[in-house]
């Protein structure tokens, strides 16, 4: 079970409280956004300015920490429109109480910003508490994360897109066992949702002819089963819906990133996965 910004379906999403539900419902891995306030700390926020999280018209990296205005008290969930989030806890922490508070938590550290400065203080975190093995790079960016691998080469690190894509495009050409694959991790979309929530297609025949073609095409269970026999994590995401959650396992993910851990815990004890 993987909780997206700690679960942010239950609780106000990056904050310490939406963590403590998650690892509280068995989470196993964290995912957590990264920015860089004015003063240098090293925050939780998926948005660099700040109108949809607090309501205030301003980039996070132009005030300093003690600034930071707290979360509203109601969020959207992304991945869940229509749906909201509460939670009493509206503070935005820094990325070195979560390490503290879960030192044996695996944590996704996704990093929003091409900011050296950035990359370099979650490296020195790293180190610092001493979690390397269970600390994933991940970013939409491959020159981000090429920078990431480059601060801290000891650090697992996830697929780009770009890198993604190139799997795919081996595998359907038969070559992917000749590929030369350093990442510890996929963390995708699951094709059914891209007709819903987050992924809209046009709608009418086109619409649903694309939207059969990449289920068909995309996380297929025969490259999953690759990528899983080379010792990669599949991850899929983010999914809140029980039939999502048993289209993942059924494709053979070896996890489901959800904004509803709860959700995905009563699932896992109903139909328990190896």
């Amino acid at each position: 079970m993987a909780a997206h910004r700690g679960g942010c379906g239950e609780r106000l999403e990056n904050t310490m409280e939406a963590f403590e539900n998650a690892v509280a419902q068995g989470a196993e891995l964290l995912e957590l956004d990264c920015r860089r306030t004015r003063d240098g700390a090293v925050v939780l926020s998926h948005d660099r300015g700040l109108r949809r999280q607090a309501g205030l018209d301003r980039d996070l990296r132009d005030l300093d920490y003690e600034e930071l205005p707290p979360y509203k008290e109601t969020l959207e969930v992304t991945f869940a429109p229509g749906c909201y989030s509460q939670g009493r806890d509206r503070r935005m922490p820094r990325l070195d109480e979560v390490f503290a508070r879960f030192p044996h938590v695996a944590v996704s550290v996704e990093i929003k910003d091409d900011d050296d400065e950035l990359i370099q203080k979650v490296a020195e975190l790293v180190r610092r508490h001493d979690r390397a093995a269970i600390t994933l790079w991940a970013s939409f960016n491959d020159r981000i994360l090429r920078k990431c691998r480059a601060a801290h080469p000891g650090m697992p690190y996830g697929f780009s897109p770009r890198r993604a894509l190139l799997v795919l495009a081996m595998h359907y050409l038969g070559l992917l066992p000749l590929l030369p694959l350093g990442e510890a991790a996929l963390l995708g979309p699951l094709p059914g949702i891209i007709n819903r929530t987050y992924f809209p297609v046009p709608k009418g025949i086109l619409g649903q002819a694309l939207a059969l073609l990449a289920d068909k095409f995309i996380m297929t269970k025969g490259l999953l089963q690759h990528l899983r026999e080379r010792d990669i994590q599949v991850v899929l995401w983010v999914l809140n819906e029980e039939r999502d959650f048993a289209d993942a396992f059924a494709r053979g993910a070896s996890g489901v990133m959800t904004d509803y851990p709860g959700r995905l815990r009563r699932y896992l004890d109903a139909h328990p996965q190896p």
